[in-house]
C-alpha cells in the first residue's frame, strides 16, 4: 500500500542524512523507527500492568499456544480431575 505523507524539509533532510549514515533508504529508516516506537510503547504498557493483569496475559499467551486438535475424552478429563 502506498501512502504519501507531508514531512517538513528540515526533518526530511535529517532523515536523508541518517539514512545515508546507516546505509538504508529513508523509507526503511522510517519503518524501523516506527517499529521501534511501537515496541517501546508495548513494553511501557506491559510494565504498567498490575500483577493480576500480567498473570492474565501470560495465561492468554499459553492458551494461544495450545493445539486445538489435541483433545481428550470426557472420561480422561474427569479421571485427571479426580487424581488431584
Amino acid at each position: 500500500m502506498r501512502k504519501n505523507i507531508d514531512i517538513d524539509e528540515t526533518t526530511l533532510t535529517k532523515l536523508k542524512i541518517i539514512a545515508a549514515l546507516e546505509d538504508m533508504s529513508v523509507k526503511g529508516l522510517m519503518e524501523q523507527a516506527v517499529s521501534w516506537f511501537v515496541q517501546q510503547k508495548e513494553k511501557q504498557r506491559y510494565k504498567n500492568l498490575s500483577i493480576e493483569e500480567k498473570e492474565d496475559l501470560g495465561l492468554l499467551m499459553l492458551m494461544q499456544q495450545v493445539d486445538v486438535d489435541d483433545t481428550v475424552s470426557k472420561d480422561e478429563f474427569f479421571k485427571a480431575l479426580n487424581e488431584k
